[in-house]
């Protein structure tokens, strides 16, 4: 995090660090190759840590409702910081609940975390979800990324 204060030895005012535009459209295409290369048509959505749209693609043909599916993927990871293959089934159902269908715990959406620092989520669909999260675990090594938790 950054702090800065003003004049006056008020309290510092913070920012939260986010994934800038360039690594977020890097994963955005490393998720599109990836998938080409798999012989699968995926879409990849980056968000940042307050869940705001960094970065969207999709691979020609990706089915519509990867899109949504991604985004909450991505949303997910960005907000609890931890892969969405990992969330506890009861706290799976009530964010799900809770969040009015937004956050969800379908596999493929993993934070993005750079030397410690979290700065956003990574959601890919339009493959199974462990195929998903398999090439998003891989993206997260190209673009250099903190390699995701598996348990």
């Amino acid at each position: 995090m950054t702090g800065s204060s003003h004049s006056g030895g008020a309290a510092p005012h913070y920012a939260q660090q986010t994934v800038s535009y360039d690594t977020a459209a890097r994963a955005v295409a490393a998720v599109i190759a990836a998938g080409q290369l798999a012989g699968l048509r995926l879409v990849a959505y980056v968000a940042d840590p307050a869940m705001e749209p960094v970065a969207y693609g999709r691979a020609d043909g990706a089915t519509p409702h990867s899109r949504e599916t991604s985004r909450r993927k991505a949303m997910t990871a960005a907000s609890t910081r931890r892969p969405t293959a990992l969330l506890a089934p009861e706290l799976a159902t009530a964010l799900e609940h809770g969040s009015g269908g937004i956050l969800t715990s379908i596999h493929g959406g993993v934070p993005l975390v750079f030397d410690g620092m979290h700065v956003g989520g990574l959601g890919v669909a339009g493959g199974r979800p462990d195929q998903d999260a398999e090439i998003a675990a891989q993206v997260l090594t190209e673009i250099g990324a903190d390699p995701v938790a598996t348990a």
